[in-house]
């Protein structure tokens, strides 16, 4: 038997021409027989222990809701930039939970200028049915203002106690919104929403909360924005070894000829992978966003140079002597594993290069890879 006989599965945002599948399972009719692993990346560590390494500045020392950093959710322009060198109203392309176009969108919607909105705007965007067709809504139609609407779970409770209700109930209605129980259990809410009627709270609160579905905790969403803060102050303040680091730990596929070749070449491949729309191949959609920070990259002063045999490194991005240039690594080119990126440097380092045959003798890499290393020469 094939697995796609007892495995539930569907294409991605319904399309069907994609090259991966999605499950769907019932936890719960599984748990018992099957063993689940949560295996998280740590790509925000890994960037801010590089960060730390570059620059020697302890990242931890990063002033929490810094005047120049808060600007970049509101513009481009502290970093030199305009919204149409990058296609974006905001500084925030490639800063964790912030590059996104759901959250990029928030950020228009919302304007936050304090790092407590930062955390609020965190908790909106991973709950479900928070945001979209529930706050946005309300703050559109001039029901609430975005500082009293609710963002994360631990706002019910200490909200409900400031309009004077007892810590025990607010806690239980916390709760039972927070999980998404006041459409599943009508009768109980009922009876929670007169509570808090009791209490003055107002008819667009109440009905914030049943709309709910799911909610982030405050202290996870205040962790997530403080690791995107202190990288984006690096974007401001010391941008070489925010690109470097960026490039380095979180991608993977290059253009290497497109990203070496310059702003308009890179703003034309970046064009022509959005025309596609949801035509466009994973792959593709993977790089467009990595030529969209290159774009600015680009704009802010700072270039791309090709492979460099003596100075390139296997996997991260080196900058190089002039401090204004990352020096692609070994793996940014096409078909070049990272067994063989690793062989060259380890050859390299037993005593240097006289040939590009000498490359391919003593690190073993294919013909192929090597005539792509002198087309890019």
């Amino acid at each position: 038997m094939d697995v796609y006989d007892f495995t539930p599965y569907q294409y991605p945002a319904d399309d069907n021409t994609s090259a991966w599948r999605t499950t769907h399972f019932d936890y719960h009719a599984i748990d018992q027989d099957v063993l689940k692993l949560d295996i998280l990346g740590h790509d925000d560590p890994t960037m801010l222990r590089m960060l730390q390494d570059l620059s020697g500045k302890d990242v931890t020392t990063v002033p929490l809701g810094e005047k120049d950093t808060m600007s970049l959710f509101l513009s481009p322009e502290i970093l030199g930039v305009t919204p149409e060198d990058i296609e974006c109203n905001a500084g925030t392309l490639a800063i964790p939970e912030f590059g996104t176009k759901f959250v990029l969108k928030m950020l228009e919607d919302t304007k936050p200028k304090t790092f407590a909105e930062l955390i609020k705007i965190s908790g909106l965007s991973h709950g479900t049915d928070v945001w979209a067709g529930n706050a946005r809504e309300l703050i559109q139609n001039g029901d609430a203002e975005f500082k009293d609407i609710v963002g994360c779970r631990d706002d019910i409770m200490v909200n409900l106690i400031a309009y004077g209700m007892e810590a025990k109930k607010a806690f239980k209605i916390m709760e039972f919104v927070r999980k998404g129980k006041p459409t599943k259990d009508p009768e109980t809410w009922a009876g929670f929403a007169e509570d808090m009627r009791a209490c003055d709270v107002p008819e667009w609160y109440i009905e914030n909360c049943r709309r709910i579905k799911y909610m982030f905790p405050k202290a996870h969403a205040a962790a997530y924005v403080i690791s995107a803060f202190r990288i984006a102050w690096f974007k401001v303040h010391m941008p070489i070894y925010y690109y470097a680091a960026y490039y380095s730990v979180r991608c993977n596929d290059f253009d290497i000829e497109t990203m070496c070749a310059g702003y308009d070449a890179i703003k034309k491949k970046f064009d022509e992978i959005n025309d596609k729309g949801f035509e466009a191949a994973q792959k593709e959609s993977a790089l467009a966003d990595e030529l969209q920070l290159a774009m600015e990259m680009h704009k802010r002063g700072i270039r791309f140079k090709m492979i460099d045999l003596n100075k390139s490194d296997a996997r991260n991005f080196v900058i190089d002597d002039d401090g204004t240039s990352l020096i692609f690594p070994f793996r940014g080119l096409d078909g070049l594993g990272e067994n063989v990126a690793k062989a060259i440097c380890e050859e390299r380092a037993k005593g240097a290069f006289i040939s590009i045959e000498d490359v391919q003798m003593r690190a073993k890499v294919n013909s192929t890879t090597i005539e792509k290393m002198r087309t890019l020469h």
